[in-house]
């Protein structure tokens, strides 16, 4: 490898950056109950995809020296997970970054810092740990953090989110010290926080509440009662149930004007009165009704037992309409219900049919045409699709639940960006007559696409800046410490490489890939030199990692800007020696 002047670069050269995956804890019963004074691990959460250890190492490094850091990412797809670890050599440094950098904007979004702790028995413990809801929606982590960090030392604090990042409503902070989270619990709980008045206690694991749940429910005392019939009076109310035991209070809801919502509650003294009413009377005709009688549940139970009812629905229409339902979309803003039918009608017997609108009652351009046979909708999307129904060419195909067709696309994307990797290498080593799957490593830069000259700086330029000495060493590397670190392409005696055969199999690996970067980069520059010069040095990068950059604009437009401040440093430089223009970079 070459030299790298830039000090930081090599400090940054030097860490023990990681790219194994790990997992991010994923509820503060995971997170550190208690920090030894030797521990200098930090967890970083809460971070953007495109946050790399770079960016981390020039955020952490000014607070004291820095041993490694890690993005974590996906396995597969080597895409952020949204956390790293940014380890210390001086616990200090790492109590310091949490008083300084927690909740601080790191390309847009507030990180969250805390101890790292990754003793399993540790981090299930759950001392210190206060659970918070009736949340305000605008309460987010630092806001949480800010008003119960009077109390202790907090290792970690986090509301708990949906898919979108909106809150739910709850949250959770970890104190160092379990004194500190009962006065917390005693200052905050039945406070009002943004006009809402909250619930704080201690957070109970998913186990217990689960254990506690289920010891209720088999030593229950309370019992609901729906179905009654509406003239029927408090007094009839409470007969129906005193002849079971010992009643302590019953309740038949009434409304506003005081008539009967037809529905109450009974509770007993003991468990096996509630029981025996329960198997008694739930089913019983009583007054020309038949009664429901069962255990009451408390709300979440209600909830779950509903989502539970709707999935199975939800999976009975699923299967029912498997291969039947069609969906058809590109409709013309004409075509309505009749139509739709209209059109699909003479492939088989239609069930059901329904183009989608909005609130203002206007086509959203899309439908279903669901069959009674999975033939008869075969049928149709053999013949209907792209036909031209409106003057538009219709989509049809198998309807297809959304988070099927998000990991079918997502599939899709890597499976073509794969193809395309092992295309351009096939290509390559049939050019250089060289077996598919052999690539030597290489440390030099690559030739610019077809028709683009390279222009760059003869060997005794190259040796003048630091590059390409005698002795066959490899050019000096220019670059910033966060982003990839750049290479000068080396030439050979008639401005291109040498002919041996790794490089030349390196050149022709990557030429393809290089033709198609070369119009993204020639669109961002006015300068044609500058635009051959810069593809050279992305191309530079694996070519695993050049692939996503043609498909994604937003991660080309991060390494080009990266490429062109280190290209422009390059060219200042030599402009100072009066020996090349400044580059522009266009809008």
């Amino acid at each position: 490898m070459s030299d790298v002047t830039d000090k930081t670069a090599e400090q940054l050269e030097q860490l023990n950056i990681q790219d194994d995956q790990q997992t991010e804890p994923t509820s503060t019963e995971s997170e550190a109950p208690k920090v030894e004074t030797s521990s200098a691990s930090l967890y970083v959460g809460e971070l953007d995809p495109t946050v790399t250890e770079a960016l981390l190492y020039d955020i952490f490094s000014p607070i004291g020296s820095v041993s490694s850091i890690r993005v974590c990412r996906d396995a597969i797809t080597k895409t952020s997970l949204g956390y790293a670890y940014v380890n210390f050599h001086d616990h200090n440094a790492g109590r310091v970054a949490i008083e300084k950098l927690n909740y601080t904007p790191i390309k847009g979004r507030p990180c969250r810092i805390m101890w790292s702790q990754r003793d399993p028995s540790l981090r299930k413990k759950g001392s210190g740990n206060i659970f918070i809801k009736n949340l305000h929606p605008a309460i987010d982590n630092k806001a949480l953090h800010d008003t119960f960090s009077v109390f202790g030392n907090i290792l970690s604090c986090k509301i708990a989110t949906d898919e979108t990042g909106k809150s739910k409503g709850f949250g959770f902070v970890h104190f160092e010290e379990e004194e500190a989270a009962n006065e917390a619990i005693d200052a905050i709980n039945g406070m009002l926080l943004n006009g809402q008045e909250v619930y704080v206690a201690h957070h109970v694991s998913k186990k217990d509440r689960q254990s506690k749940i289920e010891e209720a429910k088999s030593q229950f005392t309370n019992v609901y009662v729906k179905n009654v019939e509406p003239e029927t009076t408090q007094e009839e109310f409470e007969q129906l149930f005193e002849k079971f035991g010992k009643i302590t209070s019953a309740v038949l809801e009434k409304d506003a004007e005081g008539k009967s919502r037809g529905f109450g509650f009974v509770n007993f003294e003991d468990h096996e009165a509630a029981a025996k009413a329960v198997e008694e009377l739930n089913d019983l005709d009583f007054k020309g009704q038949k009664l429901y009688v069962g255990r009451a549940q408390k709300k979440y139970e209600r909830l779950q037992e509903l989502k539970k009812q709707y999935e199975a629905s939800r999976m009975e229409k699923l299967t029912k309409y498997q291969g039947v339902n069609l969906f058809v979309k590109n409709l013309d803003d004409s075509v309505d219900d009749e139509k739709l039918r209209e059109e699909f009608s003479p492939y088989g017997t239609i069930t059901s049919v329904k183009v989608m609108r909005d609130d203002a009652g206007n086509s959203k351009g899309f439908g279903f045409v669901c069959f009674s046979a999975p033939e008869e909708a075969t049928k149709a999307i053999t013949e209907k699709n792209q036909q031209i129904v409106a003057g538009k060419p219709l989509y049809v195909a198998i309807a297809q639940r959304k988070d099927v067709r998000r990991s079918q696309l997502a599939q899709q994307i890597q499976a073509r960006n794969q193809m395309r990797y092992q295309q351009v290498t096939a290509a390559a080593a049939a050019a250089a007559g060289m077996p598919g799957q052999f690539m030597q490593p290489m440390f030099y830069g690559v030739m610019p696409p077809r028709g683009v000259p390279f222009n760059g700086p003869n060997p005794q330029q190259m040796a003048a800046m630091g590059g390409m000495p005698k002795n066959g060493v490899p050019p000096q590397q220019f670059g910033r410490p966060n982003g990839p670190m750049y290479g000068v392409p080396p030439q050979g005696p008639q401005g291109g490489f040498p002919r041996n055969g790794n490089q030349f199999f390196h050149q022709k690996q990557r030429q393809a890939l290089g033709e198609q970067l070369y119009k993204k980069v020639s669109a961002k520059t006015q300068d044609e030199e500058a635009a051959g010069k810069i593809t050279g040095m992305i191309l530079d990068l694996p070519p695993q990692e050049v692939v996503p950059l043609l498909e994604n604009d937003e991660l080309f437009e991060q390494h080009f800007k990266e490429a062109f401040a280190a290209y422009e440093s390059f060219k200042q430089d030599q402009e100072a020696q009066g020996q090349v223009a400044p580059v522009t970079e266009q809008a």
